[in-house]
């Protein structure tokens, strides 16, 4: 049996998430005293004390998140949990994959931090307020997504963003051809196609601007080969030199989340478990729809923590 560990992408923020966490382990809140020390900024105050406006803003959800995925990580180590022996395989959706790359090694978690607090002032700044946008359609099929974007694109930019499960896509690029894929996607049969409360359209040719300045970024630090091997967004499956990693990091940017095909990936190369580790659930959801025989584990408070342990003895 192999257990993949896998780390949440943006959307999962809670006020709160992690405090848990940082009180019952030394060693999770000095994971959220390293993030402040790399951002010059109390960012765990927001965390955990803040408006959920504020959390959800790009720039403070992208380091927040990590952070509180890597403090339930080092509570699980305390515990005697070493990733390297429980998991051949991590991966994370979107800014999740930085979570999973700081857990495996490849990036410390001051790096990790200042990158994607870069990360989402760049995709934020790549396109004014108001101009993309995104949409979840639910009930479609990835191929039949993909061709509702690209015929509501209309020499706009309307790409499938984010390959979730088989029933939920995300679109995104302009807003106007955005709109159009919702109401087309309706006419294909979806069960549902909803716009998103986002503040820019994430994982489109629109995020060009912001995977250039990722790619100077990415460039001035240091990246290590993985513990285990990552599994990447971009291309789903398996890599460990740090040269490919951080051409794919870049790639992530306008490139879209192939988080179905990932698991699938997982599940044929011997994952029957998965552990997700951090804020929130929705993960776990996406593999069940997935692949009903991997088995999922959500890890976000000190509970879960002693209940992932107890399963291991």
């Amino acid at each position: 049996m192999t257990k993949a560990f896998v780390f949440p992408g943006q959307g999962a923020q809670t006020i709160g998430m992690g405090k848990a966490l940082s009180e019952a382990y030394p060693a999770a809140k000095a994971v959220f005293d390293e993030v402040d020390e790399a951002l010059g900024e109390k960012l765990s105050t927001l965390i955990w004390e803040g408006e959920q406006a504020d959390l959800t803003l790009t720039q403070n959800a992208q380091p927040a998140l990590m952070a509180t995925s890597l403090a339930a990580l080092r509570a699980l180590e305390a515990e005697g949990v070493v990733l390297a022996d429980q998991a051949g395989f991590v991966a994370g959706h979107s800014l999740g994959e930085y979570s999973a790359l700081a857990a495996a090694g490849a990036l410390s978690i001051t790096d990790a931090a200042r990158l994607l607090r870069t990360r989402g002032q760049a995709m934020q700044q790549a396109v004014p307020v108001g101009e993309g946008a995104m949409a979840a359609l639910l009930g479609l099929d990835f191929e039949t997504a993909k061709s509702v974007a690209e015929e509501a694109a209309m020499g706009e930019v309307c790409q499938a963003a984010n390959d979730n499960d088989p029933g939920q896509v995300v679109v995104s690029g302009h807003k106007d051809a955005v709109e159009r894929a919702v109401d087309l996607a309706k006419e294909k049969g979806a069960k549902r196609a909803v716009l998103l409360p986002v503040s820019a359209p994430f994982h489109c040719q629109l995020m060009e601007p912001a995977a250039k300045v990722m790619a100077q970024a990415l460039g001035e630090v240091d990246i290590n080969r993985p513990v285990v091997p990552v599994v990447a967004n971009v291309v789903a499956e398996a890599v460990s030199d740090p040269a490919t990693i951080r051409s794919l990091l870049v790639n992530q940017v306008t490139g879209s989340v192939r988080w179905r095909e990932s698991v699938a990936w997982m599940g044929q190369n011997g994952v029957s478990e998965i552990w997700e580790i951090g804020a929130g659930k929705a993960l776990s959801g996406m593999v069940r729809r997935i692949d009903r025989a991997i088995a999922c584990t959500a890890i976000g408070t000190p509970e879960d923590v002693a209940k992932a342990v107890a399963s291991l003895s």
